[in-house]
């Protein structure tokens, strides 16, 4: 008998256990974790679970791994009309996204138990789905052993393993193993994918690739309209060039408003809209900005009956405004990237037929990277000086600008298909059930 599933349960119990009166305090302190408290113990009593058969539990930490949920279940929904769907996230901000995007196909939309035995046990007794779907790398051992016992089908979709990632994953190996050799199914997004996760202990035979359904997100033509909603609501001169740089993570503000500030000499008029991966980090970037003697406004004080935007930097404070950002850019850049962080969703953007830049950290994204880069959609910089030389060559031609954006949305529109080949996926399991 393997020992790395009991000694990970053991472990993780008893540091719940140590961390749960200090959670508990802070959550009724600060507020912070404090809607969903009881679900996130896996305690469901109140909510309203779906009825009826095939039951499919979707689970989607937060908003990437949401969106690409969206795309997947409302393909097997197409497929099983009769499928009642359930998705549960980690984080706060994708409980939102989440109900956004599904809550018109969702039963329930809920917040996912922690991976403490007790916590999933009572979850899945509540729930009683018959598929488990993990979407890209939400691996948690406790809930989808606990699953595989109770005879839940349970598969990965979307499924990605970064070269980054492989390092930590291979220091537990063998809790790696006991866990992705009782998955049904996982459906990859690319061969490097498949090869590390196989390297890991999932069963080749179980394994396939059907690409990425971020692509089947971002495919939809935009709405131009929504180019002159975001031109009027920004007070947008005639021609003043935007830089969009979404998903910043921490260390990136810095070097990203020292290209726009040498950017700012050569385009006067030009705006920087600023979208931090967390909005804690709000008060500090505007911070960071009027260090620099820049002016800045928060982006729910503008428009909307609002203050105008007279400042040459707005930093967004919402959700989920990004992706119709993306509209106005004339460059994007991919947060995450200048640092270690893996870097962020670049698709959406190419979808708009922007240009995009990133730092040399995309690992988390190198399948859809090296494709749009290798059709000149995404130009890969190794520093902020990189970054702001890349920006001003972009916008002192705007036409190549152009080419490379047009190349970005091809390379979208041609790759989509993947959501309907993972929901097929998901759809052979249930026939089984």
């Amino acid at each position: 008998m393997r020992l790395a599933l009991p000694v990970y349960r053991l472990l993780f119990t008893s540091a719940f256990f140590a961390a749960l009166p200090g959670w508990w305090a802070y959550s009724h302190l600060t507020g912070r974790h404090r809607n969903g408290f009881h679900q996130r113990l896996g305690d469901y009593g109140d909510a309203s679970l779906p009825a009826g058969r095939p039951r499919v539990w979707f689970h989607a930490a937060s908003v990437g791994e949401v969106n690409a949920a969206a795309v997947i279940a409302t393909a097997l929904q197409q497929s099983i009309p009769q499928a009642r769907l359930l998705v549960s996230t980690t984080t706060e901000h994708g409980q939102e996204a989440a109900r956004e995007r599904l809550g018109s196909i969702a039963d329930s939309v809920l917040l996912a138990p922690l991976d403490w035995p007790g916590g999933v046990s009572r979850a899945l007794d509540r729930v009683n789905p018959d598929l488990l779907v993990c979407v890209e790398t939400e691996i948690w051992p406790n809930w989808l052993a606990a699953a595989r016992r109770r005879g839940v089908r349970t598969a990965v979709v979307n499924g990605r393993i970064s070269a980054r990632s492989m390092g930590r994953y291979r220091r537990v190996r063998s809790l790696m193993t006991t866990v992705l050799e009782g998955i049904d199914a996982l459906s990859m997004i690319s061969a490097e994918d498949a090869t590390r996760i196989q390297a890991l202990g999932a069963r080749s035979e179980r394994i396939v690739v059907n690409g990425n359904a971020k692509f089947d997100l971002a495919g939809a033509p935009p709405d131009p309209s929504v180019v002159d909603v975001l031109k009027q609501r920004f007070n947008l001169a005639e021609n003043a060039p935007v830089i969009v740089a979404g998903s910043i993570r921490n260390g990136e503000a810095g070097p990203v408003l020292d290209a726009f500030q040498r950017l700012r000499r050569r385009f006067p008029h030009a705006l920087l809209v600023i979208a931090p991966r967390h909005l804690q980090r709000v008060a500090g970037i505007c911070t960071e900005t009027r260090q620099r003697a820049l002016t800045c406004q928060r982006r729910s004080r503008v428009g909307n009956g609002h203050e105008p935007r007279t400042a040459s930097v707005v930093v967004l404070d919402t959700i989920g405004e990004l992706r119709e950002l993306y509209s106005i850019a004339a460059v994007v850049f991919c947060g995450g990237s200048l640092v270690p962080r893996g870097g962020q969703n670049l698709i959406e953007a190419a979808a708009w037929g922007k240009p995009v830049v990133c730092g040399p950290h995309m690992d988390d994204f190198r399948a859809a990277t090296d494709l749009l880069a290798a059709a000149g959609a995404v130009f890969q910089v190794a520093d902020a000086q990189g970054l702001a030389a890349r920006l001003e060559d972009l916008l002192d031609r705007p036409e190549a600008a152009m080419r490379a954006g047009l190349a970005g949305r091809t390379v979208v529109e041609k790759n989509r298909g993947a959501a309907q080949r993972h929901a097929a996926v998901l759809a052979a399991l249930l026939e089984a059930v």
